[in-house]
């Protein structure tokens, strides 16, 4: 088991919300709660819902912002065989569409990330499969570029679920579960397949999809039994 950071991430700011039951991302003036079927527009300033997303979703999951637009990894969870789409939401006009769909996927999308041109997609099993849960990263044209499985004792961490978000930091990535109050970084190795767990940070977020707050730095989240927006800043205890 991978070691406890020195450093905990600690709630700063509570935005509530009936949306926040999936995912958050947040820029410099709206925030966007995510549940599975709309996404919520919301002032930073103030935390008034400004308006909904207009667009067919059945499993929202992670959100990601790039060129100011919001993508959400999307899956037909629990539905069998897996579907899997990044979706794009528009802030301007609220439409939420189709960005990239997987024609195979090797398991539920629930999130993606694009960093340096390629992306980096979690694909999750459940229940007794969850070790087949992959990280497969993808170059621009979406031909794919490696795939990581990861290691059995934090596989093991994640009870019967697996990854549901996260971001990336430094070079390495953040990661949350379905329903911990933690937050797993994680390094992809130079060589070999199997994703290393470096340490693990406490979290206001119990699970589920977070996002780098470009204001702070620091990490917005959710709290579904609250149904609330978490912002979080990393400190020592």
């Amino acid at each position: 088991m991978a070691a406890a950071a020195e450093n905990a991430y600690v709630e700063t700011r509570v935005v509530s919300s009936s949306y926040a039951t999936q995912a958050a991302a947040v820029d410099g003036r709206f925030i966007y709660a995510v549940a599975s079927r709309e996404v919520a527009k919301i002032d930073r300033a103030d935390g008034k819902e400004l308006a909904v997303s207009e667009g067919k979703a059945s499993h929202l999951n992670s959100a990601f912002i790039q060129d100011g637009k919001i993508h959400c990894a999307h899956s037909n969870f629990p539905l069998k065989p897996e579907k899997g789409q990044i979706m794009v939401l528009d802030p301007d006009t609220m439409k939420l569409a189709v960005f990239h769909g997987f024609s195979d996927p090797p398991g539920s999308l629930t999130w993606a990330l694009e960093k340096d041109g390629n992306w980096w997609c979690h694909f999750a099993h459940y229940g007794t499969d969850n070790g087949r849960s992959v990280l497969v990263r993808y170059d621009g044209g979406w031909k794919e570029m490696g795939r990581w499985t990861y290691p059995p004792e934090f596989v093991a961490e994640w009870g019967k679920m697996s990854l549901s978000g996260a971001v990336w930091q430094d070079g390495e990535i953040l990661a949350t579960g379905h329903d911990k109050k933690r937050i797993y970084r994680l390094r992809v190795p130079a060589a070999g397949r199997v994703v290393e767990w470096v340490a693990t940070h406490g979290s206001p977020f119990p699970g589920q999809g977070i996002a780098v707050d470009p204001e702070t730095g620091g990490l917005v989240g959710i709290d579904r039994k609250r149904k609330a927006v978490v912002f979080a800043e990393a400190r020592k205890p």
